[in-house]
């Protein structure tokens, strides 16, 4: 029976140990998208032919890298208007996660990576309710003939203003794709 009394202080003093904390404010839990495709869809802004660029990922997490298409070349000299899409293709019908980024615009942002000579830009065309960038549009401009690579990358929580890149946004990566782009 003692050691009984003595086990019982023993736990009620863990319990209130543990049970009390200095920090009592409540958080905001956001539960993180699942997003499974995203497309890029670029419409050149003097006719021609729009270029889509996708990135799907139906196992998510599993072994299965995603696959990526690029419908085609962009011309040189040419303005695109671009705008993403987001689904989340797990559910059935796809739920489209472009909606929730956004509605919470001020938790995301986009960031456009040129690389490896490709002689192209981007600009933001859409914006958070503080006008922070969000980019789910943007204008992509295709320069000289070249080729390389851009990357798409939706973070979560960013710090918002920040100078455009990714390592001073933080925040964590929802999505990023590649693609590999060909100017003519």
């Amino acid at each position: 029976m003692k050691y009984f009394k003595i086990f019982s202080l023993i736990c009620l003093s863990l319990t209130l140990f543990t049970a009390c904390s200095g920090d009592d404010t409540p958080r905001r839990v956001v539960a993180e998208e699942v997003i499974t495709t995203m497309t890029v869809t670029l419409t050149p802004t003097e006719g021609g032919t729009d270029i889509t660029l996708k990135s799907q990922d139906l196992d998510g997490d599993g072994p299965n890298p995603p696959v990526l298409t690029v419908s085609g070349d962009l011309a040189a000299g040419v303005a695109y208007n671009g705008s993403i899409e987001l689904l989340n293709e797990t559910e059935s019908p796809a739920e489209d996660i472009t909606e929730e980024v956004e509605e919470l615009s001020d938790e995301h942002q986009f960031f456009f990576t040129v690389s490896g000579g490709l002689d192209a830009s981007t600009t933001y065309s859409n914006f958070d309710n503080n006008s922070n960038p969000l980019g789910t549009k943007l204008i992509l401009t295709a320069g000289a003939a070249s080729s390389g690579s851009i990357t798409f990358t939706l973070r979560h929580e960013p710090k918002k203003p920040n100078n455009g890149t990714l390592a001073d946004a933080a925040g964590e990566t929802d999505i990023d794709a590649t693609f590999d782009v060909t100017i003519n």
